[in-house]
């Protein structure tokens, strides 16, 4: 299904010389040390996911141990295993006791387990620190809270390490993010279809005196909010919905020819008796029955209007950052029909942004690939054909390209796919040239080419260890992208400038999420 654009091509050839703007990206070229210690630096542009860190501080890799409740700590540039086992969940009786308490708490708390956790409490499922390296912001799904953590306290093995704690108006957090500059934090309220926005410093903010962790603003989103990005320019919001993944009829749209994963001719009621002992002579009574076409019948109920019964509400937007107003709003399997693609999801999972910000590359449910979005191309057949939340379909915005990478699971039911993701994870060079993924159902990486789609793979036979279940993929410094491989409790360093493995790194049980962020070098010292 390989379809790559004219307008693809050209863009991705022009977005090549514009590294000097590439603030969305996975890496940056190594930085002199005399560059990374002053606060006047251009580098102090850059999002926090690419800002070296300032003099006193050490940029790290911070990893989330999910089933463990855990976070490993890892230097960015040496690669070194700094720290293992910090505790995130040092109040995790107190919490639990809370959850008892309340029964539709316990509820969701045993919903979460049996489903998005496999049968595992999710503590841990994002993390960013405060710009000064002092705090770590942590959402813990499992308990519907962000709390901000004093690092020196909780790397010292200290139970009081908790400073504040914000409850979802929900049941569940899920993914965060930074703004570019360090000073806000979006949390996606899971059961609340809103993302709450918290303070990540002690100042002022929109003319208020605040503290870190206060809550500001909120947004409106669809069924369950996933993940948000900040546009380079920090003006803009790109956040997405992705419904219920956690139900079971996954596949109930039969416009790409098949229905709960079947193919439609396979569904032929008079085939089906055929094929049962002692059914396969019924003379006239067997030929009034294949008149009964089964594939026929369902190809005209409305399954869409079912599926989106099911799975709910799943949009991609913007925001505007500044009045928190939603600008555009997209349904993407609608996208995709029009772009000659029916039947797919509408759920977009993770998305890595071209450094120009025009070209969005999207992993959506069960895709093993990723779809390309053109924000500023003009809708393919130039009709409102929805309207989602009171807004109407965008006049721009289009599917542009859908890139088929390896399914290695061909035979596997969509029910068996974790959350609805065949892949969960994407990531994109400085020079928008390399996508990262984490080929989560198919148990590896893949550095992709972002014009051709040629793909080299990391897995346990190109590189003699597990790549078991990658479930996040995302920048790193010094032109690298960070996998975190959650069956294999490892997280994977592969650089986009040489497309090899420079380190896998043993951390704790069930890595998700892995950030870039900072710790004093007085921290470090204690260690």
């Amino acid at each position: 299904m390989r379809t790559t654009s004219r307008l693809t091509r050209v863009l991705t050839a022009v977005a090549g010389g514009l590294t000097a703007v590439a603030l969305a990206a996975c890496g940056t070229s190594p930085v002199p040390e005399e560059a990374r210690v002053h606060e006047d630096d251009a580098a102090l542009d850059l999002p926090v996911a690419l800002r070296p860190a300032g003099e006193g501080q050490r940029s790290v890799m911070w990893v989330g141990n999910n089933w463990d409740g855990t976070a490993s700590i890892v230097d960015a540039r040496t690669l070194e295993v700094l720290k293992r086992g910090v505790d995130l969940i040092p109040d995790k009786a107190e919490e639990t006791n809370r959850i008892l308490r309340d029964p539709v708490a316990l509820v969701f708390y045993l919903a979460i387990n049996a489903g998005p956790g496999q049968g595992h409490n999710q503590y841990v499922d994002d993390m960013f620190t405060t710009m000064d390296g002092k705090y770590l912001a942590v959402s813990r799904p499992s308990f519907a809270d962000v709390v901000w953590i004093d690092i020196a306290r909780a790397t010292a093995g200290r139970t009081d390490s908790i400073v504040r704690e914000q409850q979802m108006d929900g049941y569940r957090t899920d993914h965060m993010q930074v703004s570019n500059d360090g000073t806000r934090l979006l949390v996606s309220d899971s059961t609340a279809r809103q993302v709450i926005e918290y303070s990540m410093i002690d100042g002022t903010l929109d003319g208020k005196s605040v503290r870190v962790g206060d809550r500001l603003r909120t947004f409106p989103s669809g069924e369950t909010p996933h993940e948000s990005n900040y546009t380079e320019d920090g003006e803009r919001i790109l956040h997405a919905s992705i419904g219920r993944v956690y139900t079971p009829l996954d596949d109930l749209d039969p416009a790409d020819g098949d229905l709960l994963g079947l193919p439609l001719d396979k569904l032929n009621l008079g085939g089906l008796l055929g094929g049962l002992p002692g059914l396969g002579n019924l003379g006239n009574l067997g030929n009034l029955v294949n008149l009964l076409s089964l594939d026929k019948l369902l190809g005209t109920l409305p399954w869409s209007k079912l599926e989106a019964a099911v799975k709910a509400d799943r949009w991609m937007q913007y925001v505007d950052a500044g009045t928190f107003e939603v600008l555009q709003r997209w349904d993407l399997g609608k996208e995709l029909a029009e772009a000659g693609h029916p039947g797919m999801s509408s759920a977009v999972r993770p998305v890595a942004v071209h450094p120009d910000g025009r070209l969005l590359y999207l992993q959506v449910s069960f895709l093993h690939g990723y779809v390309v979005f053109d924000t500023e191309a003009a809708d393919l057949n130039g009709t409102t054909d929805y309207t989602l939340g009171g807004m109407p379909e965008p006049a721009k915005g289009a599917v542009v390209d859908v890139v088929e990478l390896e399914n290695r699971v061909p035979t596997m039911m969509r029910e068996a796919y974790v959350n609805d993701s065949a892949h969960h994870g994407i990531a994109i060079s400085g020079d928008g040239r390399t996508l990262c993924v984490a080929g989560t159902m198919d148990d590896y990486a893949a550095l992709v080419d972002a014009e051709t789609g040629e793909a080299t793979y990391f897995d346990e036979e190109t590189t003699g260890h597990g790549y078991g279940k990658p479930y996040w993929s995302t920048e790193g410094l010094d032109d690298t992208c960070w996998v975190s491989l959650s069956d294999d409790d490892a997280v994977a360093v592969l650089s986009t400038r040489t497309g090899e493995e420079l380190a896998y790194l043993e951390v704790g049980n069930h890595p998700q999420r892995v950030r870039h962020g900072y710790v004093p070098e007085s921290v470090v010292a204690t260690w």
